[in-house]
């Protein structure tokens, strides 16, 4: 092959290489057309063997072809490249495009889960009662959660509640009366506390969770009465559940109450008459609550022969079903959008 057929084939594969690169839709086929012509196996490349067979005086003028058939392919690679990139972007702008006339998205206004909601307002009903907020470990040491609330080791009363142990001998808090023990321990008489917070138990049904929440209470004080819990379980309720809401006290047991009663209100779907919620009654179980025993004032060093008390102890989601008129306690833990936007 002469200089002159060198020059012709080099200026073919040139035109050639542009035309097809102008034709290149997307950024990897112009790469891909770019090695065809430039790359080690290339149609240019190829031609490079050409200069061993021409004469020296000709070679200077071949390879000034051959870099000026290679710079046009790249100048025409580079500027498919540019011309692609700004379709893309124009692309872009065209799809993601915001019509700025359009009437804006409302926003979800939410008061928090209805479980939060019961929560804040038991809070603050206690709250205008005078009561402040004590907190405490969710993980807590069986002194803490049982011993010291008259639970001995072998008290059958440990029955009573199915309890999370941990290997290391501590446990998950079974009720938020622990709180009340550190409370007494870390606090001078007298004591106005409630306690809400989440507790567990081996426990899972329409009416159980193995996780729920309590809101428990304790007042201690000299020369306090059952008349002061009665007074103030019915203040409560009638700030919970309406103007003239009743309440009535049921015998039971709690180790760390003496006497213990099991705290009705008059139910509020039927307002006493009987229906099925009811159970034809009239009355609704909402809390259990007693007098502080000596015993626990003894363990808390607090001196039972001046001090009394009384405590109280409910479940945040069996008053949030009551108000709320939920019958599985499930629903609470299923996270339902269609559920939950209901509150």
């Amino acid at each position: 092959m002469d200089i002159e057929e060198l020059q012709r084939r080099l200026d073919e594969l040139a035109q050639q290489a542009v035309t097809t690169l102008r034709e290149a839709g997307e950024r990897e086929e112009a790469i891909q057309i770019k090695n065809r012509y430039l790359g080690r196996s290339g149609s240019v490349q190829e031609l490079m063997v050409v200069l061993r067979e021409l004469p020296n005086e000709a070679k200077p003028v071949a390879g000034k072809a051959i870099n000026q058939a290679k710079s046009q392919i790249e100048e025409a690679f580079s500027a498919r490249l540019d011309e692609l990139a700004e379709e893309q972007l124009q692309r872009q702008m065209r799809e993601e495009a915001v019509d700025v006339t359009l009437p804006g998205r409302r926003q979800e206004v939410s008061l928090g889960h209805p479980l939060r909601q019961v929560e804040r307002e038991l809070i603050a009903i206690f709250d205008e009662l005078g009561f402040d907020v004590a907190e405490g470990p969710e993980i807590e040491s069986d002194y803490y959660n049982f011993e010291a609330l008259n639970f001995p080791p072998d008290h059958p009363a440990r029955d009573m509640q199915d309890t999370f142990g941990l290997v290391d001998g501590r446990l998950l808090r079974t009720h938020t009366s622990p709180v009340q023990v550190r409370t007494m321990e870390a606090y001078d008489v007298p004591i106005r506390i409630i306690s809400p917070g989440r507790v567990y138990r081996c426990d899972s049904d329409l009416t159980h969770s193995p996780v729920f929440h309590q809101v428990e209470g304790l007042l201690i004080d000299e020369g306090v009465t059952m008349a002061h819990l009665k007074g103030t379980l019915t203040a409560f309720a009638q700030r919970c559940f309406g103007e003239g809401t009743k309440i009535r006290f049921r015998p039971s047991y709690f180790p760390f109450t003496e006497p213990s009663a099991e705290v009705d209100v008059q139910c509020i779907f039927c307002e006493g008459e009987g229906c099925r919620v009811c159970s034809d009654t009239g009355w609704l179980e909402i809390l259990g609550a007693g007098m502080v025993d000596p015993n626990v004032f003894e363990m808390s060093d607090i001196d039972p022969e001046r001090y009394t008390g009384f405590a109280f102890g409910m479940g945040v989601e069996r008053i949030a079903m009551l108000k709320q008129q939920i019958n599985d306690i499930r629903r609470f833990y299923e996270n339902d959008r269609r559920f939950l936007a209901q509150f």
